[in-house]
């Protein structure tokens, strides 16, 4: 009945629209006057978990690294880069969406700081170019979801917060899906370019382009600095994200001049909050996880899903239906933080490879942010580009399908997200 209680209280909560880490807090602490355990354990619990776990460092780091690039423009040398290689072909903006999501990824890891910060850019560009406004934010949000598939990913640092899964081995991982997603993305549009007569881009002259590629250069070293570190064994993924923050602030004061000290404070300030909220978000599911694993939520989830299969593959189908249903309704931070601990019990049972459930999970959650009705990416593209809502989920189903085709392939297949941790 306690646990019951939990979930009915979380659940209140969700309807009425608060916060997800206030919902998970207000419900955990309802727990503890119900059982009649001490409050002390609230504070111990979350506390000893956040200030004991190393991993969870990468997050705000590469979060203030996505803001400097932000604020310090980085991101236009890159677009301009990008757009060097694809502009030129039929439907090359689109083109230049899909390619500069996948660089700018290397980044960021958060779809949401690729869709804010390239977002509008890519959308006004194409709308200026001729191409259907609801059709610009569909791919702008649908290209978005690569960020948080190919290193570094935030999703992934707190799904091995949760796991204890190698960062470094989950970050391998999503490289194939996250290279496979954006090519499957740009094959559409290739294909919806020559449908509807969507024009070529501008095609840039040789010496031009070279001094463009001149001038990414610095940014686009970010990305060897963060991930040939990490893999070559000289720094940790949390030790990647503060060297890579560092260079980004040099580049942005040295090179592009383009980072002052107001817009320094300003990042700073933004950085906080923005950490503020995925610690609150950290603590409160660490101690949502404690109260599940002490009322063994996940043996009961587990003897039910077990009563209907003993096979791995019909479970991971299961789970795969399951998360994408969720990932319709709520937030991916509440179906990571609330749901994932309950299932990692039976991942651990059937002898599915943390890494690649982690990388499969964290495909389906990006799903779920560009999903109606309550996709964030959504909301975000369609307010970036003054579009109406329902154009918008009518363009990205398409892109959706193809997204779940990729989904299903990992899952089954998944030496492709397994052949580089593996290799390496």
């Amino acid at each position: 009945m306690i646990v019951l209680f939990l979930f009915l209280v979380l659940a209140v909560s969700f309807i009425i629209r608060m916060p997800v880490s206030l919902s998970m807090l207000i419900a955990s602490i309802s727990y503890f006057l119900m059982s009649g355990r001490s409050l002390e354990q609230v504070f111990s619990v979350m506390s000893g978990n956040m200030f004991s776990n190393y991993t969870m460092l990468a997050a705000p780091l590469f979060i203030f690294m996505a803001n400097v690039m932000n604020e310090g423009e980085v991101t236009d040398k890159l677009f301009k880069f990008v757009n060097g290689l694809f502009g030129r072909l039929r439907g090359g903006t689109a083109q230049v969406n899909v390619a500069a999501s996948l660089i700018f990824s290397g980044m960021t890891g958060s779809a949401i700081a690729d869709a804010s910060g390239i977002g509008l850019m890519e959308i006004e560009q194409m709308k200026k170019e001729g191409y259907d406004n609801e059709f610009s934010c569909a791919l702008t949000a649908a290209s978005a979801t690569v960020g948080p598939i190919f290193p570094p990913s935030i999703p992934m640092v707190i799904y091995a917060m949760l796991s204890g899964a190698s960062i470094g081995k989950l970050f391998m991982g999503g490289m194939i899906p996250g290279i496979a997603l954006s090519f499957l993305l740009a094959v559409y549009v290739f294909i919806i370019s020559h449908k509807r007569k969507y024009p070529r881009g501008e095609q840039m002259a040789l010496r031009q382009f070279i001094r463009i590629s001149v001038i990414a250069f610095p940014a686009l070293f970010t990305v060897i600095l963060l991930l040939g570190g990490i893999y070559l064994g000289v720094v940790t993924p949390t030790e990647a994200g503060a060297l890579a923050s560092a260079y980004a602030i040099l580049i942005s004061l040295l090179i592009y001049h383009n980072l002052g000290w107001k817009k320094l404070w300003r990042i700073i300030s933004k950085s906080a909050a923005n950490t503020a909220t995925l610690a609150l978000l950290a603590g409160t599911s660490m101690l949502f996880s404690y109260i599940i694993a002490l009322e063994q939520v996940p043996r009961a989830v587990a003897v039910v899903v077990m009563s209907l299969t003993e096979n791995k593959y019909i479970f991971l189908l299961i789970v795969n239906v399951v998360f994408l249903l969720l990932g319709c309704v709520l937030d991916v931070s509440t179906i990571q933080l609330v749901f994932v601990p309950m299932v990692l019990p039976l991942v651990n049972a059937f002898g599915i490879d943390l890494v690649h459930f982690g990388v499969v999970i964290c495909l389906n959650m990006m799903i779920g942010l560009s999903t109606p009705p309550f996709g964030m990416l959504l909301f975000i593209v369609s307010g970036l580009g003054k579009a109406r809502i329902r154009g918008v989920i009518r363009e990205i189903i398409p892109m959706i399908l193809v997204m779940i085709g990729l989904l299903l392939l990992i899952t089954y297949v998944p030496n492709i997200v397994m052949w580089l941790p593996n290799s390496l």
